[in-house]
């Protein structure tokens, strides 16, 4: 492995390098997305029933000692439940739209590394093979190994950032296939917690 990086040339140190912010990258955003840590099912049931028997207080108190996505999301808009629901809507969406950023957070890097990592390897085969071609334009081509060789040498690193390029990508469509479904899910919950505020409201009325 050692002996294969230092064939690749000086363009195989950064291929490296992006190889472990990526990995570094996929695994904590995998921690992150947790569906228990963004929308805990028994929480929701739990602000459910509370809200069902117009106990806004008691979930707001719920909301705010839960450490999830959805609960900052539910304690901004029930905080509001008292000015109207046009408030408790718009505070969602708010906070919602912020909540939104974070689970999105860092999928660009992925997206740049893939992009960066195959740049390196191309730029790394092109350097090779001006190199290679600079000793046979002095030595000449009498040896057809030395050239062979060469060539060899200058594809290292076409092939490592390409090794490193095809995961990234793979792994940033998984990250964001997976937060797009966890915001699509958060805006679900939002809607029904609304419905059930309004259909409360109305028969309170």
């Amino acid at each position: 492995m050692i002996e294969f990086i230092v064939k690749g040339g000086m363009f195989m140190y950064p291929i490296l390098l992006c190889s472990i912010i990526g990995l570094a990258v996929f695994l904590e955003r995998l921690w992150v997305l947790r569906r228990r840590t963004i929308i805990p099912t028994e929480f929701i049931r739990n602000i459910e029933d509370l809200l069902r028997k117009q106990k806004i207080a008691e979930a707001i108190f719920l909301s705010e000692q839960n450490g999830s996505s959805i609960a900052r999301v539910f304690a901004a808009g029930l905080k509001n439940a008292s000015r109207g629901m046009w408030l408790v809507k718009e505070s969602i969406e708010d906070v919602g739209g912020r909540e939104a950023i974070v689970l999105e957070k860092r999928l660009t890097m992925l997206s740049t590394i893939a992009n960066v990592s195959t740049l390196l390897g191309l730029l790394g085969t092109i350097s090779g093979m001006i190199k290679t071609f600079n000793v046979l334009s002095v030595v000449g081509p009498g040896n057809p190994g030395t050239l062979a060789g060469g060539i060899a040498e200058a594809l290292i690193t076409t092939f490592a950032g390409l090794c490193v390029a095809i995961p990234a990508t793979v792994c940033h469509r998984m990250i964001q296939n997976r937060a797009e479904s966890l915001i699509f899910e958060m805006e679900e919950i939002c809607f029904k917690i609304i419905d059930i505020m309004q259909n409360t409201s109305t028969a309170q009325s």
